[in-house]
């Protein structure tokens, strides 16, 4: 199949990779396994949203930076392997929400970047998953994802 032009059929835009906000690579492969570091909710003009979900942020609207960070995961993973087209399986999701201590809706703000991945890849875009509310994240980020990603040899 092809993923490059069912991102495109879905009107979805890989942005440009964000630069590192630390001493790490965004994309680190292994005997065909890809290791995405965790990625924030990266807007079309290179900054990213920010925010806590159940105070500032609202449900609807950190399922939708859960896609941004899914879009930049795979803008990673494109930067250091060429093509869409070469995942074999995504393997697991990590998602991190940001939010107040009675915010007990993780699942389904994470489910934004699942059921896209899901959406582009199909089968092989089903994905184990951990989904994790924290007191804070990097830069102020609603929510980071990381993924591992089987790469077709």
């Amino acid at each position: 199949m092809d993923f490059e032009a069912k991102i495109a059929e879905l009107g979805l835009l890989i942005p440009k990779p964000a630069k590192p906000a630390g001493s790490y690579k965004p994309c680190v492969i292994v005997d065909n396994i890809a290791y995405i570091s965790g990625q924030g909710p990266l807007l079309e003009d290179g900054s990213f949203a920010k925010g806590k979900v159940g105070a500032d942020v609202d449900l609807e609207t950190a399922q939708n930076h859960s896609m941004l960070c899914g879009l930049a995961i795979l803008s990673a993973l494109k930067n250091e392997i060429g093509s869409i087209n070469k995942v074999d399986q995504l393997i697991k999701l990590t998602g991190f929400v940001n939010c107040i201590e009675s915010f007990t809706q993780q699942p389904l703000v994470i489910n934004g970047c699942s059921n896209m991945m899901k959406d582009i890849f199909g089968e092989t875009g089903v994905h184990a998953r951990a989904a994790v509310g924290v007191n804070s994240l990097p830069l102020g980020f609603t929510v980071e994802i990381e993924a591992i990603f089987k790469i077709k040899s």
